[in-house]
């Protein structure tokens, strides 16, 4: 599988960069599109579909296909994939049926191949992104690979997209199907935020509605711990700060923790809502504000999965939370850079609302703050 990145500010450009990369014989039948919600998605896809490929779209908080991270633009990964190894499937999400809609899907990818992969992504902040993995093995089996990312929107927190040839969706999944026996599929979900403090107890949540932890307001308690000050609804800052570098880190049985910030605050109570479930009575730690160590776990995940796994790439895709950049800055450029080295073959990432996969050992999650990784090869 030969495969190219190009990107670009405008339609225009994206058109000049696809026709310099088709120059030479090069014919994709893949695209795996991540852009700007300000780009004309539409533009985009007509280019794309009029040179025969099919797409894999979704919008952004941030795009790239090498270190350098851009905002506003298009970046795609082209893959001259056979198109017999392949489906792309979209479905919209009809009364918050997650699980029906990703298990649909599913039964459609197992008529398609005998063993699969799934590269999906998800729109609308309102998706379970749980629910759609869970469906997703409900059919194809626990050790399904299945990896990817909640779409968005420049950080405006309105409206995400996904889509692909003739179609888009607010609230909606597209999926690329994968002939497991035909394409190697290998992905790694890392975070590297380190805990603090001891295990604290969820004594009282609903969901992703967190009340209290060993009793306490989870908002003051995690403040507490983070060492905040000035908790005021007029305090933006905090929240952010919050969100950002203070997340509840989730124990599970096996694997690494789960990421759970707290994205919206109750102020009646000082509860919180996190970004995935906690369920009453889990175990949670406090986080360290991030450092380099944190980038560099990451890099070391990744490098542990090429030697474990794939030793050999055609292409990568990276799923990265938008809460990384806000957090490390400028610096998130050498994490990104460390994961192209790993392999060096033709990258492209967006940045995202949530990560869907697995992390080292443990089960399919949806999660943040995390990267998630995923390397393919056609075998």
């Amino acid at each position: 599988m030969k495969a190219k990145s190009i990107k670009g500010k405008t339609t225009a450009e994206i058109k000049s960069a696809l026709n310099e990369s088709m120059a030479e014989g090069f014919l994709p039948t893949l695209a795996i599109v991540f852009l700007s919600v300000s780009q004309d998605r539409k533009a985009i896809c007509n280019i794309l579909d009029e040179a025969g490929m099919s797409i894999f779209g979704s919008t952004t908080n941030g795009e790239f296909i090498d270190e350098e991270t851009e905002n506003g633009s298009v970046a795609i990964l082209l893959l001259d994939i056979k198109k017999e190894y392949f489906r792309i499937h979209t479905a919209e999400f009809q009364n918050n049926n997650y699980r029906e809609t990703s298990k649909s899907i599913a039964i459609r990818a197992k008529n398609d191949f005998e063993k699969v992969a799934f590269l999906l992504a998800v729109s609308n902040a309102a998706t379970d992104g749980e629910e759609v993995l869970l469906g997703l093995q409900e059919i194809a089996g626990e050790d399904v690979n299945a990896f990817g990312g909640a779409a968005g929107d420049d950080l405006a927190f309105d409206k995400t997209w996904v889509f692909s040839n003739g179609w888009e969706s607010e609230h909606g999944i597209v999926c690329l199907v994968l002939d497991e026996e035909k394409v190697s599929v290998s992905g790694i979900a890392t975070c590297g935020w380190k805990a603090m403090g001891t295990e604290k107890t969820v004594t009282k949540s609903e969901g992703n509605h967190v009340f209290t932890i060993d009793n306490e307001p989870a908002l003051d308690i995690t403040t507490k711990y983070g060492g905040l000050e000035n908790i005021t609804p007029e305090n933006k800052d905090v929240l952010l700060e919050l969100a950002a570098n203070f997340p509840l880190q989730l124990q599970r049985e096996k694997g690494d923790p789960v990421m759970r910030p707290g994205l919206v605050v109750d102020w009646s109570d000082h509860s919180f809502y996190t970004s995935g479930t906690v369920p009453q009575g889990s175990k949670i730690r406090f986080s360290l504000p991030p450092d380099w160590d944190v980038m560099e776990k990451v890099v070391k995940g990744v490098q542990k999965l090429k030697d474990m796994e794939m030793q050999e790439a055609d292409a990568l895709v990276v799923f990265s939370c938008a809460g990384r950049v806000l957090s490390f800055g400028p610096m998130m450029n050498a994490e990104i850079e460390g994961i192209r080295k790993v392999w060096n073959v033709p990258m492209t990432g967006m940045f995202s609302y949530a990560e869907l996969g697995r992390m080292a050992g443990g089960n399919l999650e949806m999660h943040n703050l995390t990267t998630c990784t995923v390397a393919l090869k056609e075998k």
